[in-house]
């Protein structure tokens, strides 16, 4: 607590004065007074109490001015309150959704282990508006922008390998997730495009989408997937579904052209191990800013003392009418 005219409490001075003087007349025998030979009468009929009653009036008003100086000087308390303003950044995830993400060198497959990983991104990014686009012969929006990430989360476990026609259509996952994030005005604007093929079909070549995303000032984070040399696949044959090594081709040339057009990176992720630690590598590079103020907030106390002193005012005045009443 501190006060906000401290000066004012040098006033303190005149109740002093005023007991000092209460004090004076009261043992100079300026009051009315008579003398008598013994003090039991007295007692008996309760003097002691009407002695000290008399001079409760003067106590209470006192008591009151002495409150009523505390309250003018304004009396306050203060405590440190903080501001967070977070800006974040809008993030759209563009993932490979053909048939080649069924391989299982990932556990238990490709495509489960990027939708789980995925998932954990999204929820340590909670200042973000994130969207998903997935791609195979062609591209749509699965979630425009939102924060909501309970409904982020729904539909990225909703993503299936079945959704569209197959294929790997690069360049339209692309464009699509830059159509979807270039009227953001975020100050950072972010596309993460994860697949695990080479692109072979689509309208628009990855460098035209790559072209497209760095002239809206967007950048591009590629992320391949699969493991070195063959991974074991699910093949649909006349005994059922049997699993067989495939190759694995990843056009890593691409990704790295596409990711450097942009001022992005290019990784490659072999297992879930490595997938996982890509995107907590990319969410440590994609900090939200955040801008903390601190500011005082100030309490107003001088009502508490105000109101104690209008009701030693109104004490003073009930034991004047108490004492004109007694005998």
């Amino acid at each position: 607590m501190f006060f906000e005219n401290p000066q004012l409490l040098w006033l303190l001075a005149i109740p002093v004065l005023l007991v000092a003087l209460y004090v004076w007349r009261e043992i100079s025998g300026r009051n009315p007074h008579m003398r008598v030979s013994t003090l039991i009468p007295w007692k008996k009929n309760g003097t002691d109490a009407l002695n000290i009653l008399r001079h409760m009036p003067e106590a209470f008003r006192i008591a009151a001015l002495c409150l009523i100086i505390i309250a003018i000087a304004r009396p306050r308390s203060s405590s440190e309150v903080e501001r967070i303003d977070t800006e974040g950044i809008d993030i759209v995830l563009a993932m490979d959704v053909s048939t080649s993400m069924l391989a299982r060198d990932f556990n238990p497959d490709r495509i489960s282990a990027a939708k789980d990983i995925a998932i954990q991104f999204i929820s340590q990014r909670p200042s973000d508006r994130m969207g998903i686009v997935v791609f195979a012969g062609e591209s749509y929006t699965q979630c425009p922008l939102t924060t909501d990430r309970a409904t982020l989360i729904n539909m990225m476990k909703e993503i299936s390998t079945d959704l569209i026609e197959d294929g790997t259509a690069i360049g339209n996952g692309l464009a699509t997730a830059v159509a979807r994030i270039k009227d953001s005005d975020a100050k950072s604007r972010v596309v993460i495009l994860l697949t695990d093929g080479v692109n072979n079909s689509g309208e628009i070549s990855p460098q035209t989408a790559a072209e497209i995303a760095k002239t809206y000032g967007i950048r591009v984070y590629t992320i391949g997937v699969g493991a070195n040399g063959e991974a074991p696949y699910p093949v649909m044959t006349p005994w059922g579904v049997q699993i067989q090594n495939v190759k694995v081709e990843i056009d890593e040339k691409l990704l790295q052209n596409i990711a450097e057009a942009t001022g992005g990176r290019y990784f490659r992720a072999t297992d879930n191990t490595k997938l996982a630690e890509i995107y907590g590598e990319i969410n440590k590079m994609e900090k939200a800013k955040t801008t903390i103020d601190s500011f005082p907030v100030y309490k107003e106390l001088f009502g508490g003392y105000a109101l104690t002193a209008l009701i030693c005012l109104m004490l003073e005045l009930l034991a004047r009418l108490l004492l004109r009443r007694l005998p």
